[in-house]
């Protein structure tokens, strides 16, 4: 079923979320000066289309550089919440602030960053006040608040994995607002998200959302950073995420109180369209971020690809592996048509892992193609690597399988 209504050279693709047999939503005209523009229908995640939805909230949005809560901001925010909550939408906010808060609160230099010790006692101690101010604030409406504190460990290991998500879906269908946060106090310099974006873009995935919307302190992805070029443009439709798109990102964090920049909104965009759902880049500076956007205001839109299944997703979400198979051309061909691995395919083995580990599948210029769980330690892969299937048990003694990664396990990334 096409579109109701048309209107000259104007073309959007459909992927919003909608009942089998409605109408395609179409893009609207609105007067903006002289000129008429787009608004894309997704534009302010409508809860008629968006059924389940995560907030990421930045640290230099919610504490001010004196290091105190902007509470006249964060509650025009949380009006925005009472407002989608009302209209039947899910919310889960995920929120920075809690080494901010704590380092004002210890005296801390570096904002609390100046050691992971720092950041760890700052985050313990901001947290409290963090998750007090959430649950007051959203009180105030009518809302419950619940605290979930998660690490990178958590979402990357299968079974905690689904504990969150059992745990999450669970709050919501109790009509709560899960406010989540990395855990800091026990994070580490090597098994930590280091930013919120993607932390959002798991948290997603693992509440199936419809959408993640990532409030910054710029109001979408431009052609170059805006701050330093005043030729930038705003793109507000992407599709694909390519080389061209990646290009565009710059890695810092504009207002040094945060760890994110455009590089990890757009990593973060990756994680949440290849799990299906649509993500958003906004500006947070304004009072009610969210109804400013919907009622016209600018923010880019990254449109979700088809979901993968559920395991896939997880597979193909992942931010941590324990090693890499590099492929022939030949295996990255057949694995391109839903093929598995077969050793035959595989150049070489790099890192150590043990059997039902996640490696990455790599072609021969380098390029992450796929990932999955991998059916033989790497010593034993290393050994069977270019070698036919019918030589495994020679080769080893044994035969788990005659694939190296069964097409089951792997999601093309």
């Amino acid at each position: 079923m096409g579109c109701e209504r048309s209107e000259p050279h104007l073309r959007v693709t459909d992927q919003t979320r909608r009942p089998r047999g409605a109408p395609t939503p179409c893009p609207s005209l609105q007067r903006e000066g002289g000129n008429w523009t787009m608004t894309h229908p997704l534009s302010g995640f409508p809860p008629a289309l968006i059924r389940r939805l995560v907030i990421k909230i930045g640290s230099a949005l919610l504490v001010d550089p004196d290091g105190q809560v902007r509470t006249d901001w964060l509650r025009t925010l949380v009006d925005d919440v009472a407002g989608r909550v009302a209209a039947g939408q899910q919310v889960i906010i995920v929120s920075s602030g809690a080494i901010a808060l704590g380092a004002r609160r210890l005296k801390l230099p570096k904002g609390g960053r100046g050691s992971l010790e720092d950041a760890q006692a700052a985050a313990a101690t901001g947290q409290i006040a963090l998750s007090q101010c959430w649950a007051s604030l959203l009180a105030e409406r009518g809302i419950t608040a619940a605290q979930m504190l998660v690490t990178l460990d958590d979402l990357e290991n299968r079974r905690r994995y689904l504990n969150a998500s059992a745990t999450l879906e669970r709050l919501m269908a109790l009509g709560v607002v899960p406010v989540v946060n990395e855990n800091d106090s026990v994070a580490t310099a090597e098994i930590r998200f280091g930013d919120n974006d993607r932390l959002a873009a798991r948290i997603g995935q693992a509440a199936r959302a419809d959408a993640v919307a990532l409030l910054s302190d710029v109001d979408g992805l431009y052609t170059a950073n805006p701050h330093v070029d005043a030729s930038a443009m705003l793109i507000e439709t992407i599709e694909t995420i390519d080389d061209a798109i990646m290009a565009m990102a710059d890695g810092g964090s504009a207002s040094g109180m945060g760890s994110g920049g455009m590089v990890s909104k757009i990593q973060a965009a990756k994680i949440a369209t290849g799990a299906g759902a649509h993500l958003a880049i906004l500006s947070g500076k304004v009072d009610a971020p969210l109804a400013h956007w919907a009622n016209g205001g600018k923010g880019s839109i990254f449109l979700a690809a088809p979901a993968k299944g559920a395991r896939k997703g997880w597979l193909a979400g992942r931010l941590t592996t324990l090693g890499r198979v590099v492929v022939d051309a030949g295996a990255e061909r057949a694995l391109g048509k839903g093929n598995s691995l077969l050793p035959a395919g595989v150049a070489r083995v790099e890192g150590l892992f043990e059997r039902g580990d996640v490696v990455d599948i790599v072609a021969q210029d380098g390029r992450v193609i796929a990932r999955g769980l991998i059916e033989y330690d790497s010593e034993a892969a290393a050994k069977i690597a270019g070698r036919r299937s019918e030589e495994i048990a020679a080769l080893l003694g044994e035969m788990h399988r005659s694939v190296l990664i069964h097409r089951d396990h792997m999601a093309m990334v």
